[in-house]
């Protein structure tokens, strides 16, 4: 499987011994039985689960941190403040920006992008400029930019998506002129696993003077990404895919743009001082952290963060592209299996369907053997319009699944599609 420039750890890496056993002892939700079966766990696409450090950081905060921030005047504030603020630094070291004042906290990668959508785009768009958006994109990178077009009489243009999965970059350069204002896009496709070539359609969109917000919800839980290499405007993604916090997500931004927009709510912390007749806003990132905060998973996130950094990265990459070769090579000889989508740089995700089979029944059938999967539109259903399919079955990787997990999800397959013969 041929990785592409925008995936940090890509090519040409060496083989690197990954003892996923010994990590997955780290992560206590994978040892369980469900329906009497040990849980075989395909589902990271749409949340990871936690390793202990996570746990035991969330914890130790509620047990003996817990305060507010910023404002207060005694020792548990100090700790909470000290360690809320170096989890800022870590997640800027992390995706390598520049300055932590370019890492906005946020519930996740919605509002994220909601935040871009109303305090960027509210702001500039105009009547007649264009926002291009993939066919492929979640809904919470689509509907966000739709709902700033009424706004402002902008125009929400697709980005064709070849029936591969991939996006059709000679129809996306021919869109870009001098009308495009934004182009939003994802990493990686949450439906289909496409990783889309981000730094080179960043590249296209800056040369026609566009700003580019890339949705990295299904990347950074699988590789390493730098804010710098990519070059994009913005970049948002959630801690619960990377195996942090539910809550918890950050906005990357270029320093310039999130000085010059508009706050995205009003409250304490965003401010710098109010008054009736004036009032000042916060520096950056405050200005856009009204309220407080999401102390807890923040500081979880960087539990979470560390535990990546001390994790072989390269020999999680490698075991990932393993899971992900199996399952393709299974998938083929599976009778009356269709896989949708199958570009040939993609990460992490199988999604298919069996011939005459619902995809809510494989679902429920899959779990009543144990086996964790998603069915439906995934939140994605320009797509899934495109390519003439309601849904379907996706089975989505992450590194410490096994060979064993793959092998299981197509045995329980097997089963499910003799009881509905």
């Amino acid at each position: 499987m041929t990785m592409n420039p925008d995936v940090q750890l890509a090519d040409a890496l060496p083989e690197v011994a990954f003892d996923v056993d010994v990590v997955r002892q780290d992560f206590p939700a994978l040892h369980q039985r469900v329906n009497d079966r040990p849980l075989v766990y395909l589902d990271n696409a749409a949340t990871t689960h936690k390793p202990q450090q996570v746990i035991d950081a969330l914890v130790r905060f509620y047990s003996q941190d817990n305060s507010n921030v910023h404002r207060g005047a005694h020792t548990l504030s100090d700790r909470a403040t000290v360690q809320f603020e170096a989890a800022r630094v870590a997640l800027a070291d992390f995706i390598h920006a520049r300055a932590s004042e370019e890492i906005v906290w946020t519930s996740g990668t919605t509002e994220g992008i909601n935040l871009v959508a109303q305090c960027y785009g509210g702001s500039r768009l105009k009547a007649g400029d264009r926002i291009l958006v993939s066919e492929m994109a979640h809904h919470s990178n689509i509907v966000p930019w739709q709902m700033v077009a009424e706004r402002t009489g902008a125009e929400v243009v697709p980005i064709p998506v070849t029936a591969l999965g991939e996006i059709d970059q000679a129809q996306y350069q021919a869109l870009l002129d001098e009308r495009v204002k934004i182009v939003a896009i994802g990493h990686v496709s949450n439906a289909l696993g496409t990783i889309n070539p981000v730094a080179s359609m960043v590249e296209h969109a800056h040369a026609v003077g566009a700003v580019v917000l890339v949705d990295g919800a299904q990347a950074v839980g699988h590789w390493a990404v730098d804010m710098q290499a990519l070059d994009c405007d913005f970049y948002v993604f959630s801690g619960h895919k990377m195996f942090g916090p539910t809550g918890i997500g950050v906005l990357y931004g270029r320093q310039d743009l999130l000085e010059a927009m508009p706050p995205y709510m009003g409250g304490g912390e965003m401010i710098e001082s109010v008054s009736f007749s004036e009032t000042v806003y916060n520096t950056l990132p405050y200005k856009f952290e009204a309220g407080t905060p999401n102390i807890a998973d923040a500081i979880g996130l960087h539990a979470a963060v560390d535990y990546l950094g001390a994790l072989d990265r390269v020999g999680a990459q490698r075991h990932e592209e393993q899971l992900l070769a199996r399952a393709d090579s299974m998938a083929a000889d599976c009778e009356g299996l269709e896989m949708v989508g199958g570009a040939p740089n993609r990460t992490g995700v199988l999604s298919f369907n069996l011939q005459g089979a619902h995809p809510s029944d494989i679902g429920m059938l899959l779990d009543q053997q144990g086996v964790a999967v998603r069915t439906g539109h995934h939140c994605a259903q320009p797509i899934m319009d495109q390519l003439t399919r309601s849904g379907t079955v996706r089975a989505s990787f992450s590194f410490y699944n096994t060979q064993e997990d793959v092998e299981l999800l197509f045995a329980a397959l097997a089963k499910a599609t003799l009881f509905l013969q």
